[in-house]
């Protein structure tokens, strides 16, 4: 604040034009025109998002759920951009203005939250009343029942976990505003408010998908109508399991960002490798589940259950017949579809899947910049960050696309559980 070029030489230049609250507004606009792009190219697919996530317009707005997405996006990026051309105008990069205007990007901060509380009648009030309805709901755990738009707060919740470092940042920034002689524009300090806090702020979103894995695992439970599809409860067991990997990641992290020789029995080589082991294992194990449960491909599936799956995708038109007694039938070792997909299909091509396939594994590895010598001191400059925040954002989206779309291949098949549960619970009867 006082100019005190000790402190002005932290800032990067990347931090100069694009500080750290500036950096959580983008990548919170950037979700709103995300969610607008999924629902538009869903539509196109006519896969009614809507229906699935229990949501009904209360408006008579003749315009269809992703345009409405638009305007609102719209809505919340003017002010952005105007926000960032007089933060541009008045500092000109200068260090100590930079430290000193940090009002303007926290101004606008506090007013996106205020923004989705104001009831406007133009700009969605209902979407967004559901929105703060449902974040309300699964910010203790909690997920809806079926037919009160369980799916909804599914998306919702997973969402969050790839908000997670973005709600550190958050409350970083804020922190940083509110004590006195520091600047929320100023280099992050992610031990502001505590070592702790900024880890269990992160962890607060797998956290609540841990709460509502183990909620679906009880009502599969205690269900006296159980049968062979909705199983015993071992799948939310399993994706419990998965958020519950991401705990020692987190805690991990923070002892090596913290890392104190007289508090810590281990050494700060054997520390990174006790990491090492536990992110490459949430890694591959949350990879496995996006893959195999949430988008129900079968690529992980035995070769021997694809055959049971008769019923041939009209997205990839082939001459095998689906009667058992003609000579095209598909043999045991024949695939009635294409490898590692499933019968039913919305996406135009194999491509697209294979590609989302590469997508996610290659952003749920990006820790593995850190194994490089020449790149390790990237994970640590603020741009990379923002990077590494972004990517996450943008697995996130790819991944919405083909997690609704099975979730709608399910509803269309009359199952609510994926073909995916079948590597875990064992081979269900044939849907289809």
């Amino acid at each position: 604040m006082d100019g005190d070029p000790a402190v002005e030489s932290e800032l990067d230049s990347f931090s100069l034009i694009l500080p750290l609250p500036f950096r959580i507004a983008f990548i919170l606009v950037l979700g709103v025109w995300a969610w607008g792009v999924n629902l538009h190219y869903l539509y196109l697919l006519k896969i009614d998002v809507p229906s699935l996530i229990k949501y009904s317009s209360r408006t008579s707005s003749p315009l269809p759920h992703h345009q409405r997405t638009y305007a609102l996006a719209t809505t919340i990026t003017g002010p952005l951009l105007i926000s960032l051309f007089f933060f541009w105008t008045l500092t000109r990069g200068n260090p100590a203005a930079v430290l000193s205007w940090d009002i303007i990007p926290q101004s606008y901060l506090f007013l996106l939250c205020l923004f989705f509380l104001i009831p406007y009648k133009r700009l969605s009030p209902h979407g967004r009343f559901r929105f703060l309805t449902t974040l309300k709901r699964v910010s203790i755990g909690g997920i809806a029942e079926a037919q009160d738009g369980r799916f909804g707060d599914i998306l919702l919740a997973d969402v969050l976990t790839s908000y997670s470092k973005v709600l550190g940042d958050l409350f970083v920034s804020l922190c940083m505003f509110l004590s006195s002689g520091k600047s929320s524009t100023d280099k992050p300090d992610r031990g502001c408010g505590g070592t702790y806090i900024v880890p269990i702020i992160i962890s607060i979103p797998s956290i609540i998908r841990l709460r509502q894995c183990l909620i679906e695992y009880m009502r599969v439970r205690d269900n006296p109508q159980k049968t062979a599809a909705t199983g015993w409860g071992g799948q939310h067991l399993a994706n419990a399991l998965k958020y519950s990997s991401a705990f020692p990641v987190i805690i991990l992290s923070a002892l090596q960002r913290g890392y104190d020789p007289t508090r810590i029995a281990l050494s700060e080589t054997g520390l990174f490798r006790l990491w090492l082991f536990a992110v490459f294992l949430n890694s591959v194990y949350s990879f496995y589940w996006d893959v195999a449960k949430d988008w129900d491909l079968t690529i992980f599936s035995p070769s021997s259950t694809h055959h049971s799956y008769a019923p041939i995708s009209p997205s990839f038109p082939s001459s095998l017949s689906t009667d058992p007694l003609s000579p095209s039938f598909p043999s045991r070792h024949q695939h009635p579809y294409p490898y590692g997909l499933r019968p039913r299909t919305h996406f135009h091509t194999p491509q697209i899947y294979y590609t989302a396939i590469v997508i996610d594994l290659v952003l749920r590895c990006t820790w593995s910049l850190k194994l490089s010598p020449h790149l390790d001191h990237w994970n640590d400059l603020e741009g990379s960050i923002f990077v590494m925040e972004l990517a996450e954002v943008v697995r996130r989206w790819v991944w919405i696309f083909f997690r609704v779309e099975a979730e709608w291949v399910r509803a269309k098949s009359g199952g609510g559980v994926g073909i995916g549960e079948e590597v875990l619970l064992g081979p269900l009867p044939s849907r289809m």
